[in-house]
């Protein structure tokens, strides 16, 4: 497992300044949430790319890929009935999985909570319906650009669609498609029924990511939840791939955040 952080725990930092503080809280990669970068994620030109990217490289970073994906955005709604909204949200995954190639990641998460919540009328199996119509939509593009997406199941707290690893495996099972995949994350799991060391046991060898946090928002080891169980889980299902640190609450310092959160993972990892 290697670790990376989500650079919105930074919030208005200068990029260069933001990369030096992570890389020396001891994290080998960066995600980035596109809201972060630029109002639209076509507003980021390929220059600019390509300075953070250069940024990033200089102090020993990879950018692995973007999350929020949809945030703060409009006209744009994965289960919207209204198929040209569908259609302009399909695009924009398109154009999203284009920079996450020129920035040198390799992966979205899809969680966008307010863009996939169920609309007046829509009930969930047509909600269902237009998500693989989408995806499936844009799947060959994304792949094209050595892209895969990460479905995240949230908490019924956050929206009132794919809440469940289970739903989030239907709907990676009715899309088909090997760059569309599940993604695992600490705080949502907690909010399953199911004890997270079996969530972890059934889903993770098929996961493509995997977000570090705590129920409480904040980040691991800021909480209750154990760690220690969970990265053994991780390790015994053959996971290989990125940890994410991903919080909501950025209290106290980003600074402290990320120091404290790597210092507890590592701590937790199986001897």
């Amino acid at each position: 497992m290697r670790f990376a952080i989500c650079n919105e725990v930074y919030e208005r930092w200068p990029f260069d300044e933001m990369c030096r503080s992570v890389k020396d809280a001891g994290y080998e990669g960066l995600e980035l949430a596109p809201f972060t970068l630029a109002p639209r994620i076509t507003d980021l030109d390929r220059s600019r790319r390509q300075e953070l990217v250069s940024v990033a490289a200089d102090t020993g970073l990879e950018i692995i890929g973007l999350h929020w994906l949809l945030a703060g955005t409009e006209g744009l709604y994965l289960t919207s009935p209204d198929a040209a909204v569908r259609a302009r949200t399909a695009d924009y995954l398109v154009a999203l999985a284009e920079a996450t190639r020129d920035l040198g990641g390799h992966l979205m998460v899809f969680g966008s909570p307010k863009q996939r919540s169920l609309l007046p009328g829509v009930s969930q199996e047509q909600a269902f319906d237009w998500a693989v119509e989408t995806f499936r939509r844009v799947m060959p593009a994304v792949a094209d650009c050595g892209v895969t997406i990460c479905m995240e199941p949230l908490a019924p707290s956050e929206t009132d669609f794919i809440n469940t690893c289970a739903d989030g495996s239907r709907l990676i099972g009715a899309v088909a498609h090997e760059n569309f995949t599940l993604h695992l994350d600490v705080k949502a799991m907690s909010s399953e029924p199911t004890p997270m060391a079996e969530l972890i046991r059934r889903h993770a060898p098929a996961a493509g990511h995997f977000h570090a946090n705590d129920a409480n928002l904040r980040g691991p080891g800021f909480g209750d939840i154990d760690f220690v169980p969970i990265f053994r889980e991780l390790r015994d299902a053959g996971y290989d791939r990125w940890v994410s640190v991903e919080v909501f609450d950025f209290k106290p310092d980003p600074q402290t955040i990320a120091r404290d959160s790597i210092d507890y993972m590592r701590r937790s990892l199986p001897k």
